[in-house]
C-alpha cells in the first residue's frame, strides 16, 4: 500500500521551491568565490565574504537536515539520515499511541460529541423532505441489493418452517376469546346477525318457486294443489315475518340469546379445557391441510415481492410511509429537547464504551497501515506533501546564515 499521489501542482511547487533554495545557495557560493578572487578580505569585501561564507554553511547544513529526513544525502549511508524510511514503522506506532492517548479518550470524544449537537443536526437534515426522499431511495436500493443476494429456495423453506412452528405453538383459544369479547362489546356481532337475516330473507324470496316445488314433490298425491299453496304461503309468510321481526328489533329475545351464546363461548375458550382442546385439534388439522402448507411455503416469496416492489416504486405507499416517518423522526429529534437529550446520552455511552475497550484497536489501524506502506514510495510521497514547506528551512538557513556571519564578522572587527 502507498499513500495516494498528490496532484501535479504540488509536485511542480516542490520543484520550484527546491530550485529557489538551491539558487540562493549557488548565489552565496558565487559571491564567496568572487570575494576570494577579486577582494582583499578587508573593508566591505571582508563583510561580504563573511556573509557569503556563513550563508553557504547555513544553506548546506539545512539542506543536509531536510534531505536527511527522506533519504541519505548524496546517497552516502551517513548515520542518522534517511530518518523516515528507517523509522517508518516506529513513526506509525508512535502516532497510533499518540492518537490513542490524547485523542481517543472518553472525555475528549464525549466533549466533541456534545459540542457537535448530533441529534439536532441529524434531525434538521432528516426533516427536510428532499433528504427524507433521499433516505427512502437509499433504503430502497439497500433492500433491492439485499434481496438479490438472498437465496429464495433456502429462505422459503426456513420462513415456512418458522411460521408453521410458531402457529403450532400459538395458543389460539385465548386469542379467539378476546376477539369474541371485542366483537360483542362493539356490537358488531348484532350487525352481522342483522345482515345474515336480511340476506336469508332475500334468498328465500328469490327462491320461493324452488321451495314451492319441493313442497309439491314431498306432498302426498291425494292432497290438492290449492291446499299445498295455502300451507306453503302460510308457512313461508311466517318464516319471513319471524326473520323480519328479529332483524328489525334490537331487543328481540333471539338477539339476547345469540349474544349470551357468544359470550359463553368466549368464556369456555378461556376456561374449559375440553373446548380449548377442540380448538387446538382444529388448528392442527388446518395446518396439515395441503393448501395451507402451500400457502405457508409462499410466504417468503410473497413478502419479498411485496417489499421489493414497494421499495422500487417511488410512488408506492411503502416509500411514502418511509419518507413520512423519516420527516417525523427528524422533526422529533430537532424540536424535542427530551428526545434529543436521550439520544445524546445514548451516543455518549456508546462512544465511551468504544473508546474504553477499542481505542487501541482503532489506533492500531494507523500503525498497521503505515507498516504496509512501501518505504521509498512513502518517503517520496511524504516529501511531496510537506517538502515545499521544508524548503523554506533551507531558504531561512541561507539567509539567516548570511546575517549571522555578517554580525559575527562585524563584532570581531569591532573588538
Amino acid at each position: 500500500m502507498t499513500i495516494p499521489l498528490p496532484d501535479a501542482a504540488r509536485r511542480r511547487a516542490l520543484v520550484r521551491m527546491k530550485a529557489t533554495a538551491g539558487g540562493l545557495l549557488v548565489v552565496a557560493a558565487i559571491v564567496f568565490v568572487v570575494c576570494r578572487a577579486v577582494g582583499d578580505g578587508h573593508g566591505g569585501w571582508g563583510y561580504l565574504q563573511a556573509a557569503a561564507e556563513a550563508s553557504m554553511v547555513g544553506g548546506l547544513a539545512d539542506w543536509f537536515a531536510v534531505t536527511a529526513l527522506f533519504r541519505h544525502p548524496l546517497r552516502l549511508p551517513i548515520p542518522h539520515t534517511a530518518i523516515i524510511p528507517r523509522k517508518k514503522d516506529q513513526i506509525g506506532e508512535g502516532l497510533a499511541g499518540f492518537v490513542s492517548e490524547h485523542f481517543l479518550t472518553e472525555a475528549i470524544v464525549g466533549e466533541r460529541l456534545a459540542a457537535a449537537h448530533v441529534p439536532q443536526r441529524v434531525g434538521e437534515w432528516l426533516a427536510d423532505p428532499d433528504h427524507a426522499r433521499q433516505v427512502a431511495a437509499e433504503l430502497s436500493n439497500a433492500v433491492s441489493g439485499l434481496a438479490s443476494v438472498l437465496r429464495d429456495d433456502e429462505l422459503r423453506t426456513a420462513v415456512a418452517g418458522f411460521a408453521d412452528k410458531q402457529l403450532r405453538e400459538l395458543d389460539v383459544s385465548p386469542l379467539l376469546a378476546r376477539l369474541l369479547d371485542a366483537v360483542c362489546d362493539s356490537g358488531q356481532h348484532q350487525a352481522v346477525l342483522t345482515a345474515t337475516l336480511r340476506g336469508t330473507m332475500r334468498f328465500l324470496d328469490e327462491n320461493r318457486g324452488v321451495f314451492r316445488r319441493r313442497l309439491a314433490d314431498e306432498s302426498p298425491e291425494w292432497v290438492p294443489d290449492w291446499v299445498d299453496d295455502r300451507v306453503f304461503a302460510k308457512g313461508f309468510s311466517a318464516v319471513q315475518s319471524f326473520l323480519a321481526d328479529v332483524s328489525m328489533q334490537p331487543e328481540h329475545e333471539l338477539r339476547h340469546t345469540y349474544d349470551a351464546k357468544l359470550r359463553d363461548l368466549a368464556r369456555r375458550l378461556r376456561e374449559d379445557p375440553e373446548q380449548r382442546a377442540k380448538v387446538e385439534q382444529a388448528k392442527l388439522q388446518l395446518l396439515e391441510h395441503p393448501q395451507v402448507r402451500e400457502w405457508l411455503s409462499t410466504l417468503w416469496v410473497r413478502g419479498k415481492a411485496l417489499v421489493v416492489d414497494g421499495a422500487a416504486d417511488p410512488d408506492s405507499d411503502l416509500r411514502r410511509t418511509v419518507q413520512s416517518l423519516t420527516v417525523r423522526a427528524g422533526q422529533v429529534l430537532r424540536d424535542d429537547p427530551g428526545i434529543g437529550a436521550k439520544v445524546d446520552e445514548a451516543l455518549q455511552r456508546m462512544s465511551g464504551h468504544i473508546v474504553t475497550y477499542y481505542a487501541e484497536d482503532l489506533a492500531s489501524v494507523i500503525s498497521s497501515t503505515v507498516q504496509r506502506w512501501d518505504t521509498e514510495e512513502t518517503s517520496r510521497r511524504l516529501e511531496l506533501q510537506v517538502g515545499r514547506d521544508l524548503q523554506f528551512i533551507r531558504i531561512n538557513g541561507t539567509v539567516v546564515g548570511a546575517l549571522a556571519g555578517l554580525a559575527i564578522y562585524a563584532i570581531s572587527q569591532l573588538f
